[in-house]
């Protein structure tokens, strides 16, 4: 076996990007940038009002106040602003350009409106409740740089920018072939023996949701020439092949002899960690292998822990793997030690801080406890017990 860290290592090895596509901004979300978004022009693109008043010049507040100025037209979104007369106050609203010789906006609340007259108690200060031009951006500046994961707030600020269209990664075409005699599909006959296959649609959720396109084969029975047809097709089309099951050592575990069959080179096959130990990865060409155990808590947690990391590395994502957060027990645990583990768990807050509660089941093929969980704990491969208020690392579900 070797360790998690040489294990993640070697999957992020070596690992090309897979050119690029150009989208358009209701079809970007979740992509990857592969190229820079640049403002085209200053942004914001004019000094504008950051509250409902009264565009004045400073200059027009000499001696001591109060000042009464003459309100002499209107400013408002969608419409270029009149411009500003000598000793006058022109009505503005949230958002509107900043007429020519206003330098501060007066908020409606500080004034007192007379008429066609204002006063003003305070002299505001140069640039107050102005939102300047080009503040945000400059011209050429970059907004967003390659290696962004987009999500809604950086779609908006494309669309500012006037970007209707970006350049981003390709997706990774993701095989999936789960193996088994003993799987059926969900909603089919049961039969003596047979258990609704899972791995497929939790593998799939996840991949997508890092941005890949995905493939489902049919289910391979455990038979060694049906498995390796089955990888040789994957293997002819998709950027990585995920076999799920018949990985292990067992009779019937007939996987691994297919993998090489079909001409995959294997890297490793066996990792320190629980749950997981049965985790190979391979390549045949340009295409990677992850072999993952058939065990659906295992399958899940490998493939969060090496598969992730994998396909937003091979986007270019500038962060492939999460971040390990710290956080205390919640309650004490004991384990057998020898290997890395990565225990289910919830997130709670206990008198108003956050701790790490550990699921009872951290069987391998618990689905429960999969479901149940919003994070991994993790457990040092010493450790035998563990008491409660230790800090551990912990994973967030929803970054792995």
């Amino acid at each position: 076996m070797i360790s998690f860290d040489e294990a993640r290592a070697l999957v992020l090895s070596k690992v090309e990007t897979l050119g690029s596509d150009r989208v358009s901004l209701d079809q970007a979300i979740g992509r990857v940038l592969a190229m820079p978004v640049l403002a085209r022009a200053p942004f914001p693109p004019f000094s504008a009002s950051a509250m409902d008043g009264y565009a004045i010049a400073t200059s027009s507040f000499d001696g001591s106040g109060p000042w009464t100025l003459e309100v002499v037209g209107e400013s408002r979104m969608g419409a270029l602003p009149p411009p500003l007369l000598a000793r006058t106050a022109c009505r503005i609203f949230t958002g509107a350009a900043l007429p020519s010789r206003a330098d501060a906006v007066i908020m409606q609340e500080d004034a007192v409106r007379d008429g066609d007259r204002v006063t003003f108690r305070a002299a505001p200060r140069p640039g107050a409740h102005v939102r300047h031009a080009g503040e945000d951006l400059g011209a050429g500046d970059v907004a967003l740089r390659p290696g962004t994961r987009l999500g809604p707030f950086h779609l908006a600020l494309a669309a500012s920018l006037d970007h209707p269209e970006l350049v981003v990664a390709r997706r990774p075409r993701v095989t999936i072939v789960c193996t088994g005699d003993e799987l059926r599909t969900p909603g089919e006959p049961v039969r003596p023996g047979t258990i609704a296959e899972c791995n497929s649609i939790g593998l799939r959720a996840l991949a997508e949701q890092a941005g890949a396109s995905v493939r489902v084969a049919p289910i391979v029975p455990d038979d060694r020439q049906a498995a390796r047809s089955s990888i040789e097709e994957a293997l002819s089309e998709a950027d990585v092949l995920i076999t799920v099951g018949g990985v292990s050592v067992g009779d019937h575990d007939v996987v691994r002899p297919a993998l090489e069959e079909a001409g995959v080179r294997l890297e490793f096959w066996k990792v320190a960690i629980k749950p997981g130990k049965p985790l190979a990865l391979g390549r045949a060409g340009s295409t990677r292998v992850l072999s993952l155990p058939g065990n659906p808590a295992s399958s899940m947690v490998t493939f969060s822990l090496f598969g992730l990391p994998l396909l937003r590395a091979m986007q270019g994502d500038d962060r492939p793997v999460p971040v390990t957060l710290r956080a205390p027990l919640a309650a004490s645990i004991t384990r057998s030690p020898g290997r890395l583990e990565f225990m289910r768990a919830k997130l709670v807050t206990i008198e108003g801080q956050l701790a790490v509660q550990t699921l009872p089941n951290q069987a391998s093929g618990a689905v429960t406890s999969m479901a149940w969980a919003d994070a991994l704990a993790i457990i040092s491969p010493e450790a035998t017990s563990v008491p409660r208020g230790e800090m551990v690392g912990v994973l967030k579900l929803a970054d792995a």
